[in-house]
């Protein structure tokens, strides 16, 4: 009897998904983000980031059924943590 070949998960080579933390020209970086490419800019995990744009803490918008988070807004919740020293706002649980 033949022996069943191991399945396992890859990664998609970086040719495939590129990384959006070393680009150094801010002309080449894509203006939406997705969910999971705005955590990484933030160095943050998915879960936070998902939390953050569904409770509106980060502005996000729809193209279609797609959610894509705008630079701009990245921006903007930076800015607002530093305004607030930094300081973690108060969410609604």
């Amino acid at each position: 009897m033949p022996r069943a070949e191991k399945l396992t998960m890859t990664t998609p080579p970086d040719s495939v998904r590129p990384d959006l933390t070393s680009v150094t020209d801010p002309a080449d970086m894509p203006l939406l983000l997705t969910v999971e490419e705005a955590a990484e800019r933030l160095r943050i995990g998915r879960t936070r980031m998902w939390h953050l744009v569904t409770t509106g803490t980060v502005r996000s918008i729809f193209i279609g059924r797609l959610r894509r988070v705008p630079i701009e807004c990245l921006h903007e919740y930076v800015t607002n943590l530093l305004a607030n020293g930094g300081q973690r706002q108060k969410t609604a649980a």
